[in-house]
């Protein structure tokens, strides 16, 4: 599989839903065999992998709304992770 480049635009894969969990106070990545909690930056990464956004549109937004706060490469990391997971697809 080849890394991931800003180019590319990541979506939630559909046999997985990604939602805000009340009772965990989280963002949790659910499907049929359980739950995942996600941190709250991996939730703020999640929660803009729409189908439309490339990489690094998504990097553009997360630094709009932390500025003071350097996050490339973690948004990197964490997308593979996701990719390898199955929890997104990116074209």
């Amino acid at each position: 599989m080849n890394p991931i480049t800003g180019d590319n635009i990541p979506a939630i894969t559909p046999t997985f839903r990604f939602q805000w969990e009340k009772a965990q106070n989280c963002f949790v990545v659910l499907y049929p065999e359980g739950m995942v909690k996600l941190s709250h930056s991996a939730g703020e990464i999640m929660k803009r992998c729409d189908g439309a956004t490339s990489v690094d549109g998504i990097i553009t937004d997360l630094h709009k709304e932390f500025p003071d706060t350097d996050l490339d490469v973690e948004v990197y990391k964490f997308l593979e992770v996701a990719r390898e997971q199955g929890w997104i697809r990116t074209k």
